[in-house]
Formats: C-alpha cells, structure tokens, sequence
C-alpha cells in the first residue's frame, strides 16, 4: 500500500521540482540591438547588374535605448537600406562578390539616426555577406597609349 502511494506521488514531486528550477533560472539578457533580416543588394558595374550579395546587419543601440521599441521598427531599418541600396549601389570595385562595408555602415547609420533620432544608434555592424554567386573579379583597365 505505502508502494502505491509512494509511486502515485512520484510524477506529482517530479513536475512541481521542474517548474521550482524553471522559475530560479536566470533570464537570457536580449541585448541593446536590432538585427535587420537578410536584404539582397546589388552590384552593379558599368551599369550592368552583375550579382546580389546577402547582408546580414545589426545595428548597436545605446544603453539607454528601448531595444524592443526599435525592434519593431526594423521594417524601417530594412526599407531604408534597400533604398539606399538600388540608389547608389554598396560595389566593392575590385570585388563583385563583396559590398562596401565603410560605405554601407555610414548609409545605413544617417539613415537610421533619421528613423530614431539622435542618441538612440551607437554603430552599424556588417555581421555577415554572402553572395549570390560567384562573380568574375574585375579586370584592371588598361594603361593608356602613349
């Protein structure tokens, strides 16, 4: 009889020993960031669209910022880089298969400084960029004829 009892209980101390460790866990801090989702920019060269090279960026907030304020507002973030992106193109000129980071961090940063205002955006970041495909590295032009 004491067996059955104490086997019936079992389950019962089981579940209320998980929840007691689940609530004593410390919380994942999220971080003073906002991660754009991929955009697909392109380069061009010549006027030719020669690739699209995947971005993954994030952008830093400072310490007084709301993160989860601006994380709704990556839409923005993401629409205002691809703007920016067809309208002068991010081309790395001896790589077709990179962008211009310095180029695209200081872009992306006026624009976002323009979304939030001033004191919200600490630094762009370019965490990743994967291209489309392989592109040909550009040929040096030729020297001219004396």
């Amino acid at each position: 009889m004491l067996r059955r009892i104490a086997l019936s209980v079992l389950p019962l101390l089981l579940l209320v020993g998980r929840a007691e460790a689940s609530e004593s866990a410390p919380t994942k801090d999220v971080g003073q960031y906002v991660d754009i989702q991929p955009v697909g920019l392109p380069i061009v060269a010549g006027g030719q669209l020669v690739n699209y090279v995947f971005v993954y960026v994030r952008l830093n907030l400072t310490s007084g910022a709301n993160p989860s304020r601006w994380r709704e507002k990556e839409p923005f973030f993401r629409d205002a880089l691809v703007r920016a992106g067809h309208r002068t193109p991010f081309t790395q000129p001896d790589d077709y298969q990179k962008i211009n980071v310095d180029k695209l961090t200081s872009t992306l940063m006026t624009e976002a400084v323009a979304i939030t205002g001033p004191g919200v955006i600490r630094s762009v970041v370019v965490t990743s960029q994967a291209p489309r495909r392989r592109a040909p590295t550009p040929r040096p032009a030729p020297a001219p004829l004396p």
